[in-house]
C-alpha cells in the first residue's frame, strides 16, 4: 500500500492524514515548495499551458527548455546539457550511444537500476565489479586490456541506499591508465556535493577529466526530470539519436522546467541552503554516532540506520511513525540480505528541533528493540 501525502513536500508533511517529520524524501535543499520555485511554475502554466504534447525535436521545445539547459551548463561548469523527462531516461539514452554490441562496460555492483537498464539496452558486455572495489575493477580491466573495443566505467557518485561516495579520483586514474571513458550518474550529488552543490565531480576537482555525466532534477532541484552533461559537440550529435529523448511526446512540462530553472538560479545566487543542509547533516550524524547506531559508510545526507534483521527494520519504521517521524525501512532486494535498515535523508528544510525530535524517537525505539 502507498502512503499518501496531502501536503507539499517539506521537512514536515501530512502523510496518511498525520503530520510527521519527513525523513524519507530527496528534497535535499527544501526547494520542492520554495515560494520562488512555486511562483515560477505557476507563471509557466499561465504562459505555456500544462503539457508539451510533442517531442522537442518536433514542436515540443519551449524557451524554458533552452533556458534551463543553459543555466544547468553554467551551474555545472560544462559545455552543454540536454534535459530529459526523468533521470531514468537520461541513463537509458546515454549509455547505448557510448557503447554497443562488442564493447565492454565496467559497472559497480550497486549501481542504480536505471544505469543497469541503460547497460542492458546497449548490448555491450557488462562486467560487474564489487562495490567501490577499485582493485577488483583493475583486475577485470587488466584481463581485457588487449581486447580492441570501446570500454566505459559507469558508476553512481552518491549511492542512495548507503550514502557512500564513489572513489572517483581512483576511477578516473584507472580510466586514464586503460584508455576508457568514466561515466557518472550524480543524481544524489547535484545540489549536495561540491562547492555550492555543483556536484561530486567538482567535489573531487575532476571537472576536466570526466566528460559524461547524468543528473536528476527530482531531488535537490525540487522539480522533475533528468539531464546529460557533456561536451557541446557530443550533445549536438546525441540530441537526434537518443531514443528516450526523440520518442517521447512528454518531455519536461514547461511548469516543471521553469521550476528547475528557478531552483538553479537559487543555487547559483547563494549557497545558504547548501550550507544549512550540511550543518543539519553533520549535526544529525554526530548525534546518531553518539547513540552507538550503525550508520555504515555514509558521508552524505543519506544516512542509513543499519539494523540487519528485516522484521526489526520494519518494526523500527512503524514505531517511529507512531512517534511522528516517517523514515522508510529498506530490505532485500533493495539492499543486500542481512543489511535491512531505516534510511534517513536530511534536508535543509529540517529545523534543529525537527532533528532533535527524530533523534529522541530513534533512541527510544532502538532501546525498545534492543538495538542499543
Amino acid at each position: 500500500m502507498y502512503r499518501t501525502l496531502s501536503s507539499p513536500q517539506g521537512g514536515r508533511i501530512i502523510l496518511d492524514g498525520k503530520e510527521v517529520i519527513n525523513m524519507a524524501s530527496n528534497n535535499y535543499l527544501g526547494l520542492a515548495n520554495h515560494p520562488a520555485v512555486v511562483a515560477a511554475a505557476k507563471d509557466a502554466i499561465d504562459k505555456f499551458g500544462v503539457a508539451t504534447t510533442a517531442s522537442r525535436n518536433i514542436c515540443g521545445n519551449y524557451t524554458v527548455h533552452d533556458e534551463l539547459e543553459a543555466k544547468l551548463a553554467e551551474f555545472k561548469g560544462v559545455e552543454a546539457v540536454l534535459v530529459f523527462n526523468c533521470g531514468v531516461s537520461a541513463n537509458s539514452a546515454l549509455i547505448p550511444v557510448l557503447v554497443g554490441k562488442g564493447d565492454i562496460i565496467y559497472s559497480d555492483e550497486l549501481n542504480h537500476g536505471s544505469i543497469i537498464d541503460g547497460c542492458r539496452l546497449s548490448g555491450a558486455k557488462i562486467t560487474v565489479y564489487r562495490h567501490m572495489d577499485t582493485a577488483h575493477l583493475e583486475e577485470l580491466m587488466e584481463a581485457d586490456k588487449d581486447i580492441d573495443c570501446k570500454k566505459i566505467i559507469v558508476t553512481d557518485t552518491v549511492f542512495s541506499m548507503d550514502g557512500d561516495l564513489a572513489p572517483l579520483p581512483v576511477l578516473a586514474d584507472l580510466a586514464d591508465k586503460y584508455g576508457v571513458e568514466l561515466v557518472v550518474d550524480d543524481a544524489h550529488g547535484d545540489g549536495v556535493m561540491g562547492p555550492g552543490g555543483r556536484g561530486t565531480v567538482d567535489h573531487f576537482g575532476l571537472r576536466d577529466r570526466i566528460r559524461y555525466e547524468t543528473g536528476s532534477l527530482s531531488k535537490a532541484f525540487g522539480s522533475a526530470g533528468g539531464f546529460v552533461a557533456a561536451p557541446k559537440e557530443f550533445i549536438e550529435r546525441f540530441r537526434p539519436i537518443a531514443r528516450s529523448f526523440i520518442f517521447t511526446a512528454s518531455p519536461m512540462a514547461p511548469c516543471l522546467t521553469a521550476a528547475a530553472a528557478k531552483s538553479t538560479d537559487i543555487m547559483m545566487e547563494s549557497d545558504a541552503l547548501w550550507q544549512k543542509l550540511w550543518d543539519n547533516r553533520n549535526y544529525f550524524a554526530e548525534k546518531l554516532d553518539k547513540l552507538g547506531l550503525n550508520t555504515g559508510s555514509s558521508v552524505t545526507p543519506v544516512i542509513p540506520i543499519i539494523v540487519g534483521d528485516a522484521e526489526k527494520a520494519q518494526a523500527l519504521s512503524k514505531m517511529m511513525y507512531e512517534r511522528g517521524v516517517y523514515a522508510q525501512a529498506l530490505q532485500f532486494p533493495m539492499v543486500p540480505r542481512g543489511t535491512a535498515r531505516l534510511r534517513t535523508i536530511i534536508s535543509a528544510d529540517h529545523t534543529k528541533e525537527d532533528l532533535d525530535q527524530v533523534l529522541a524517537a530513534v533512541e527510544e525505539c532502538a532501546k525498545e528493540l534492543g538495538l542499543i
